[in-house]
């Protein structure tokens, strides 16, 4: 009996090392591992915006119909800058929220790989900057914790993203907690928003804090002020 409560005792201990080890790593080590990554995707992405600024600045790469074409197209010189396509995984861009202290690499790409080395853009949903609604997605208590704050954002708060067009500048319109099947929060919003999505609560993947923010300023802003003015064509 006493060898039995001996041993169970020690594996008792032995099983909560390995909790702690694994606790350690998840809440310290990954985030050793994240700033080393986004020191490197930060180099990678000043040189991939030169790159293709570059091929803006030599391809057509504006129009004055959106890319939607469920939307009417506005009739104004207002133009559309869109942006080169980006491969999943590699950077896409930085978003800056002054607000909580966040700086971190935009990745293209929502996979589980990729959102280890930053926040990742949903690649079906437009890029940030465009018509409609741009999702990202970001860890909040492992790697880097890009979104740990995230709910310390009120009304009225800004959110920085820049792209290869430029800096677009959103203002937060829309704070909720939603279940993880509430993908209606992905869904397309006329005009030209921002989704934030990370879990709720801290530690835990139960639900999800939302954060939707709506342009108010950058490269594309005038296209959609103009979208949203033109009258839509009433169905036959």
């Amino acid at each position: 009996m006493k060898r039995f409560l001996r041993v169970a005792g020690f594996t008792l201990v032995g099983a909560g090392g390995l909790i702690i080890a694994f606790l350690v790593y998840q809440l310290f080590v990954t985030d050793l591992i994240n700033a080393g990554t986004q020191a490197r995707a930060s180099d990678e992405l000043a040189q991939a915006l030169v790159e293709r600024r570059v091929e803006i600045a030599t391809t057509t790469t504006t129009t004055t119909a959106p890319p939607d074409t469920s939307i009417s197209a506005p009739t104004s010189v207002a133009s559309l800058q869109t942006e080169p396509v980006v491969p999943e995984g590699e950077p896409l861009g930085r978003i800056t929220i002054n607000k909580i202290g966040l700086e971190a690499v935009l990745f293209e790409g929502v996979d589980r790989d990729t959102l280890k080395d930053g926040p990742g853009h949903m690649p079906w949903t437009p890029v940030p900057g465009q018509p409609g609604n741009a999702v990202i997605s970001g860890h909040r208590t492992t790697y880097g914790r890009p979104f740990y704050d995230l709910d310390q954002l009120v009304l009225g708060d800004r959110i920085e993203v820049e792209t290869a067009i430029g800096i677009s500048v959103y203002e937060v319109k829309v704070i909720e907690i939603v279940l993880p099947t509430d993908v209606y929060v992905t869904e397309p919003l006329p005009g030209s928003w921002l989704t934030l999505t990370t879990c709720h609560p801290r530690f835990s993947a139960a639900k999800r804090l939302v954060i939707q923010a709506e342009l108010v300023a950058g490269p594309n802003f005038d296209y959609v002020e103009t979208l949203q003015a033109e009258p839509r064509e009433e169905a036959a």
